[in-house]
């Protein structure tokens, strides 16, 4: 058996895991963090290679800087308490995961803000033009969502945060933009298609992708997939999401 399914981790770990306040943080990442170049701020080893190579690719290094990646406990733990005495409650619980429930506890989100000075740590300026704008419209193509759009408030619990972007990984970013999905919304979409019925199948770019969710309970009798490349991901809600790269006709 996959290792992944096997394992005592089981759906609290992957690229595809939902962490919100009704789903906190098991694991506070299962890989190593590794810094950004000339940076302190840390990401999972696989997300900060994919950014890196991002940025660099739309020449926009040097233009936006990462404010805040991974964080353990204590580090949002404590930017929660400092929100609530310097901000308040209201503003706190709008732009601040509860200490437990955030995705940088998980090593593949990151804040962005553009280099104009100083930066608010808290609330970046991250506007929806110029190469802020370009690296946006960019990102599902290297597996990045913006995380917390305009408009999903009342589905991630979270205010709309222009600069905050989460690793899901290829080719899940893309069919979330195509379909206006928010990760909650993704994760429940996938339950559609068992592992015994029919499939999500799309294509990105021209790689055909062939997507289904295995529930945890069934984890046991997964079979074995021909396919030499596919990647299994725990949802850290009730099962996995099986991702299948299958060769181009």
């Amino acid at each position: 058996m996959n290792p992944i399914l096997a394992g005592p981790l089981g759906i609290h770990c992957g690229n595809l895991i939902l962490v919100n306040a009704c789903h906190p943080v098991r694991l506070e990442t299962a890989e190593p963090c590794v810094p950004l170049p000339g940076s302190s701020v840390r990401l999972q080893q696989r997300a900060a290679a994919v950014l890196q190579h991002m940025l660099s690719n739309l020449g926009c290094s040097g233009q936006i800087l990462p404010v805040s990646g991974y964080r353990r406990f204590a580090e949002q733990q404590q930017i929660w308490d400092d929100s609530m005495r310097n901000h308040g409650e209201s503003f706190t619980r709008q732009y601040v995961a509860l200490p437990g429930c955030s995705e940088h506890q998980t090593g593949l989100a990151i804040d962005l803000g553009l280099n104009e000075g100083e930066i608010d740590f808290i609330r970046p300026n991250f506007p929806y033009e110029g190469v802020c704008q370009r690296f946006r419209k960019a990102a599902p193509q290297y597996g990045f969502i913006e995380r917390y759009p305009s408009g999903k408030e009342a589905v991630t619990g979270i205010a709309h945060e222009a600069w905050h972007f989460r690793y899901v990984g290829v080719p899940h970013a893309q069919i979330m933009a195509r379909r206006n999905m928010v990760l909650e919304e993704y994760i429940e979409y996938l339950k559609q298609f068992p592992q015994n019925g029919p499939h999500l199948v799309e294509t990105c770019g021209s790689r055909p992708f062939e997507i289904y969710y295995l529930p945890a309970e069934q984890a046991g009798r997964h079979r074995q997939e021909d396919s030499s490349l596919y990647e299994i991901s725990g949802n850290n809600v009730d099962g996995y999401i099986v991702t299948l790269w299958r060769h181009t006709v």
